[in-house]
């Protein structure tokens, strides 16, 4: 068993979708890359992952031809959402868990069930996961973004060790990055649909991880770091461990739980902790 994912991109709330009137030479899918159907003006820019589980066909050697992933998104959920954010409901009402359903749902028949998990991105920080096997519940990620100065030392090594341990990195004086942080929540679809409110999320991330981390030196300024290095991996599960308590607080939705943490320290080096338990037990 396998798994194959296709990032489908969609512009939205421009009339440029299904039923469109559009001549043909606006219609034609020739830049699928940035978005069919493309930006024509104040429009909405999503992005769909459909992750499909199966095996190797032998035949083709595919699991699954991805055009007929991006068929199936075009066909059964575009217009859908073409009429959801045109239509006469408030979109800041929509029931975001029960959109999230009907979209795996009608993915289901073109794709033949293969359907394993849908991903929904509302902006390039923001997304909404469902699984096919846990129906109930949405994963809601955000992303947040702080500075601060940290130095990589270890105070039980000489200073020698440190700095061929560290580089740079050991400087006495530290050295600061922008850090970027993505909060992963998994919480059940309420009777009527919905999921808890993601300012509510923000708020208390700003709270409880950003007024404690932000601007900060990392050695000096948070007692967390008083006895462990400040590496991305520690910051993680700092930031693991200022959180996981507190989701009592995403008052509208009872039963929410922390998933994952993951620190981005530069474009290129990012760490994800996802608790002692989900890590069969270890703290790495």
């Amino acid at each position: 068993m396998i798994e194959l994912k296709r990032t489908v991109r969609l512009c939205i709330g421009t009339s440029s979708g299904a039923g469109s009137t559009l001549p043909p030479q606006m219609t034609r899918r020739s830049n699928t890359f940035s978005a069919w159907p493309a930006m024509r003006g104040l429009g909405r820019y999503l992005e769909i992952d459909v992750t499909c589980h199966g095996h190797i066909e032998t035949e083709t050697g595919y699991m699954r031809n991805i055009n007929q992933i991006d068929e199936a998104v075009r066909d059964h959920v575009l217009g859908y959402l073409e009429d959801l954010v045109s239509g006469p409901e408030d979109p800041a009402g929509i029931a975001l868990g029960e959109t999230m359903r009907t979209i795996l749902r009608r993915l289901e028949p073109p794709l033949q069930d293969t359907v394993a998990c849908l991903c929904l991105r509302l902006t390039p920080y923001f997304s909404l996961e469902i699984r096919s096997d846990g129906m109930n519940h949405i994963t809601v990620g955000q992303q947040y973004e702080f500075a601060a100065a940290h130095r990589l030392h270890q105070t039980h090594l000489a200073d020698e060790k440190n700095r061929q341990l560290f580089g740079k990195c050991n400087n006495a004086a530290g050295h600061g990055h922008n850090y970027r942080i993505e909060v992963s929540v998994r919480a059940p679809i309420d009777p009527a649909g919905h999921v808890f409110a993601v300012e509510e999320l923000d708020n208390l991330v700003a709270d409880h991880v950003l007024e404690k981390l932000d601007h900060k030196h990392l050695n000096i300024d948070v007692p967390e770091f008083a006895d462990r290095n400040p590496s991305v991996e520690n910051i993680a599960q700092v930031i693991w461990s200022l959180l996981e308590d507190k989701l009592d607080g995403l008052g509208s939705i009872a039963g929410a739980q922390l998933e994952q943490i993951t620190v981005w320290e530069t474009a290129k080096t990012a760490c994800t902790y996802r608790g002692k338990q989900q890590a069969g037990g270890a703290d790495n």
